[in-house]
């Protein structure tokens, strides 16, 4: 097969059907040998089951250096997929451009496949990025039913990069950028409100912005419910779900929106540098190709976005990953995430001067929950403290600023985290409180 026509899609690691009927020439390309060690089912297994937990746990080799609730910057890879992993790197180094150029295509399409299975969408509706901020931006960027005099809208918990992003476009696209902070303390439809009336107060809003999962306070939109209610008034939604997909039991066409960026490395526990851009496919033409996009068809999600060369040991590992991911099941990830952070969260919820900052209710809730001492507020008071409870107490925590109603520390547990490291946090919080 002559593969030098096709220069550019190997380069960024995105061969296509064409040089599927070539996979696995010569050898061991496929999966690079061995299989992924799975656990047992979590179908239907409660958050609070430790026998089943602890099984988990045990997949993963975690640092002793400190009690590790910092796990929102990116997900520990499982140790089946960290050998898994190394397979795939050692494979494709060893095979080098002869499996690039002649088999990763159908490598590539069958990890496309599953990826988008488990988001319950088409093949050609995804695409692979470096992480859920190349993805935004390309949809940002490339969305192109703007007009100058339109306006567009995003919220102070969504995230540093994905604001930059918003505000550009008015420079890009001549728009007015509207800016507003959600409630605190949040409800439901205490936050539903929040987005009605500035739709309401800016008619002229086009396009928004919509964080699922604040990666500021852990606070869980009702996207569904707000994407209904933007396209009611003729507005677009841009969802930016980085931190839902792996750490929520759902799937895209649960939350109506026809554009969404999503990570592979955080709650899927794929290696880092892998995330998902979606378009449904009566929607792709509305986000514009990006400027090296000759390669595919105009209508082709592919031409949406381009990373140049990906890596492909990582690509394989996230099918790796999503196969751990689906024997655990999202059901039992999410009651298990919830479980921990209820543990510590409710526990000390109006205790002392301890202010936590995503509601009770199980509708808004995940891994990731923030808290601050009432009247500390400042980014310096958040920092301080989160170093107090890494040197007096050993757990490692992160401060977050850009809150509207003033910094946090915020905590993330994760599927190795044992329930007396949460009650070391939950310790080290009422004594600080008190």
């Amino acid at each position: 097969m002559a593969e030098t026509s096709r220069r550019g899609l190997i380069g960024a690691g995105l061969i296509l059907a064409p040089l599927a009927a070539s996979a696995g020439a010569g050898g061991d390309a496929a999966g690079g040998g061995g299989e992924l060690a799975l656990p047992p089912s979590g179908q239907g297994v409660a958050g609070g089951d430790e026998t089943y937990w602890s099984q988990i746990a045990g997949l993963y080799d975690v640092t002793r250096e400190v009690t590790q609730l910092e796990n929102g910057n990116w997900g520990m890879m499982a140790r089946p997929v960290l050998e898994a992993h190394a397979r795939h790197l050692e494979m494709v180094n060893r095979r080098s451009s002869f499996y690039g150029r002649r088999a990763f295509g159908a490598d590539w399409t069958r990890v496309r496949a599953k990826v988008a299975a488990d988001l319950g969408v088409a093949p050609d509706e995804i695409a692979f990025t470096r992480n859920a901020t190349e993805s935004l931006e390309a949809l940002i960027g490339g969305y192109n039913r703007l007009r100058p005099g339109d306006a567009v809208l995003y919220a102070d918990l969504d995230y540093d990069s994905m604001q930059w992003a918003m505000t550009w476009l008015k420079g890009r696209r001549g728009v007015e950028v509207v800016t507003i902070a959600l409630p605190e303390p949040a409800t439901r439809q205490g936050v539903i409100d929040a987005y009605a009336a500035a739709l309401a107060a800016h008619p002229k809003v086009r396009m928004m912005l919509l964080t699922h999962v604040s990666h500021r306070t852990g606070l869980v939109l009702p996207v569904a419910e707000i994407v209904a209610m933007a396209r009611a008034r003729g507005v677009d939604v841009i969802v930016d779900s980085a931190h839902a997909w792996g750490q929520l039991d759902f799937r895209l066409p649960d939350l109506s929106a026809d554009f969404v960026g999503l990570n592979g490395h955080k709650w899927i526990g794929a290696p880092i540098g892998i995330g998902v851009l979606y378009i449904r496919k009566d929607r792709i033409g509305d986000v514009d190709p990006f400027m090296a996009s000759e390669e595919f068809k105009a209508d082709d999600v592919l031409a949406r976005v381009h990373t140049g060369t990906m890596s492909y040991a990582a690509v394989l590992a996230l099918g790796d990953a999503v196969d751990l991911h689906r024997r655990i099941t999202a059901g039992a990830k999410e009651r298990r995430l919830r479980a921990l952070r209820d543990r510590w969260a409710e526990a000390v919820r109006g205790v002392g001067s301890i202010e936590v900052l995503t509601p009770a209710d199980p509708r808004m809730t995940c891994a990731l929950t923030s808290f601050r001492l009432k009247g500390r507020t400042s980014a310096d008071d958040n920092r301080a403290l989160a170093r107090t409870l890494l040197d007096r107490f050993g757990i490692f925590t992160v401060s977050r600023d850009g809150v509207a109603a003033g910094s946090c520390v915020r905590v993330t547990p994760a599927l190795f985290t044992r329930p007396e490291e949460v009650d070391k946090l939950t310790a080290a919080l009422k004594t600080l409180a008190a």
